[in-house]
């Protein structure tokens, strides 16, 4: 695997909250090469300290030495006050800075700085609130607003995607859908719920539940990973299906298949199978489990979802656990005979090391006595007293 990058970065729109006082941050849905989309929120005076230490990081490119040497997006400072028309007003020079900075040359678009700057921190998700206090109104990019195309610095569209099934929300958070509704995407997670909206109505619904209204988004999912990696298991499950894993909490599990609809393919020992991945932890992150995750019941499988005519049910290539057993056999077969090859090659090694400290311990050849006549012409006169 590669270094960590943004793909693109797409402002959504805007947030007014209350706590701890009466302030504006911006939305963004960050995109990575990994092809995980997170939702990020910013104030503007945070986005313009990034600016500023960007610029001084590189000095040539923001023009410093050589105003013709400029690639560097220009961003207006923050004013005295900050109220909602100018934040309002502000959103399609943002739109354009955001798309100028992830297409500068990657020393700079994929630099540290860019990178932990629009990484997901604690209060993205689970921003600090409080109960008496009104809670925040969101201002997202209207459709209509889009200008031209080609046009950078117009509101940046979510995406739409269509409702395959009827869908009744089970909690106050989640959203109900008609079959053949259309909806925005404003943020997916990889637990399988996405947050959308439809008209003046947001909430969490399954991803089972949708579908791209060009094609297949088999293109989204990545490719799976034989390799795995490494997850701990956050809350229990027992089976339903007889392609899904019984699993107990704390048991150290590997992901090799992340797919969109939040049901990943994971190994334990040499057995495949499905498993909730908003139950699943990445082994060494020590983030706490939030506690509506124990209360929270896993999205539906897109394999359940019945609807003939969905695109997902005539061109989604399906892979069979018996293509992933199988494969999975094969790596890790492939990996112990190179853990075996290089136990042999240490073996070896060691055996050779042992042989050359055991020459260099032997003793040495004890000398030859010299003769009597070469004792009486060359020794002291003492020395030929003794063997006379």
């Amino acid at each position: 695997m590669g270094d960590t990058f943004i793909r693109h970065i797409e402002l959504l729109g805007y947030e007014k909250r209350f706590f701890p006082s009466q302030h504006y941050v911006y939305m963004f849905l960050v995109k990575w090469n990994d092809l995980s989309e997170k939702l990020v929120y910013r104030r503007f005076t945070e986005i313009y300290e990034f600016h500023k230490a960007l610029k001084d990081m590189f000095p040539i490119e923001s023009g410093d030495i050589n105003p013709e040497n400029r690639i560097i997006p220009h961003l207006p400072a923050p004013k005295w006050f900050d109220g909602q028309r100018s934040t309002q007003n502000r959103q399609g020079t943002l739109a354009e800075y955001c798309y100028t900075l992830v297409n500068l040359p990657h020393k700079i678009s994929r630099c540290g700085h860019v990178v932990s700057f629009f990484k997901v921190r604690p209060d993205d998700t689970s921003p600090v609130t409080d109960s008496q206090m009104k809670k925040p109104e969101v201002f997202l990019l209207p459709k209509d607003s889009k200008k031209n195309p080609t046009d950078i610095t117009g509101p940046i569209v979510l995406q739409t995607y269509r409702v395959i099934a009827d869908y009744e929300k089970s909690s106050r958070s989640e959203m109900a859908l008609k079959t053949g509704e259309m909806v925005d995407v404003v943020e997916k997670s990889e637990s399988g719920w996405w947050f959308c909206q439809l008209k003046d109505k947001r909430g969490w619904v399954p991803a089972a539940y949708l579908e791209p209204i060009d094609g297949p988004d088999e293109s989204e999912e990545q490719e799976p990973n034989y390799a795995g990696e490494l997850y701990i298991v956050q809350k229990s499950y027992t089976a339903i299906e007889e392609d899904e894993l019984t699993l107990k909490e704390g048991d150290t599990i590997e992901v090799i298949h992340k797919l969109l609809d939040g049901w990943w393919v994971i190994r334990k020992d040499e057995a495949t199978g499905f498993y909730p991945s908003m139950y699943l932890q990445k082994s060494g992150e020590n983030s706490p489990v939030k506690s509506e995750l124990r209360n929270r019941s896993a999205p539906p499988r897109r394999s359940t979802i019945r609807n003939v005519k969905s695109i997902h049910k005539q061109s989604r290539k399906q892979i069979s656990q018996e293509t992933y057993r199988r494969n999975s056999r094969k790596y890790i077969q492939s990996r112990r005979n190179m853990k075996g090859n290089f136990k042999e090659k240490a073996n070896i090694i060691i055996e050779k090391n042992e042989q050359e400290e055991n020459r260099s311990k032997a003793q040495p050849a004890v000398p030859p006595r010299p003769s009597k006549d070469l004792i009486m012409n060359r020794c002291t006169e003492s020395t030929r007293r003794k063997i006379l």
